[in-house]
């Protein structure tokens, strides 16, 4: 596995197209242009220069994928920032918004020694604080689906919160962290409200309202 810190404009695109893809969406320049901020010609420019040093494939069809070369590359910058992830909430006590943007901060800055330290240090977790895998590791639950396609009264677990939730809206993280939302918390919708746009649930005993759209992000094993 590549070991070099993700410090080159390259690997934020990597770590993008990484990312997307791992939500089941097929990567293009527009998407990657909305989740970066920049504008499509910059995606434009930096896809071509990827392509030329081998780590993307683009489609006819505009669509991007990774290369080998790019996949290890792009599979060592999710790994690092995951467990930094899970040191600074686990350890340091940071809620999941300010972590999430503190390991973006730190993942150039510490050393493969660092990191590897850290990870040792904590056994060596399966996922990061929302429950997404750490490259490399297996996290041991069922078939997900969104919370908001469960019916109501059915036991769930959550399991993980969906990286666009963590990428594009990092306000909901904090939302989620006050009604008590984190990876194996035990949920039940016990409503739903179509024209206010929430549900009422049960998470560990509590009752508390979750937007629809916040609840479309929260991936769940039914029965767990």
């Amino acid at each position: 596995m590549c070991a070099r810190p993700a410090t080159s404009t390259a690997d934020r695109y990597l770590e993008s197209i990484f990312c997307i893809a791992g939500e089941g969406e097929v990567v293009r320049p527009g998407r990657l242009s909305q989740w970066m901020g920049v504008s499509p010609p910059t995606v434009t420019d930096a896809l071509r220069r990827m392509e030329r040093d081998g780590l993307v494939m683009i489609s006819e069809d505009r669509s991007v994928e990774l290369t080998g070369i790019g996949r290890e590359r792009a599979t060592s910058t999710v790994r690092r920032h995951r467990i930094l992830e899970r040191w600074l909430t686990d350890v340091l006590g940071l809620d999941w918004a300010v972590a999430d943007e503190e390991a973006d901060r730190l993942s150039s800055a510490m050393s493969e020694l660092v990191v590897e330290q850290i990870d040792s240090s904590m056994g060596m977790p399966h996922t990061c604080p929302h429950g997404n895998p750490i490259p490399g590791r297996e996290p041991t639950y069922g078939t997900l689906v969104p919370l908001v396609t469960i019916p109501d009264k059915t036991p769930a677990r959550v399991r993980r919160i969906s990286e666009v939730a963590e990428h594009e809206a990092r306000p909901l993280l904090k939302r989620l962290s006050a009604v008590g939302i984190k990876e194996g918390s035990d949920v039940v919708v016990v409503s739903r409200d179509g024209e206010a746009g929430s549900l009422t649930i049960v998470v560990d005993g509590t009752e508390s309202a979750l937007p629809l759209e916040a609840a479309q992000w929260i991936w769940v094993d039914v029965g767990a």
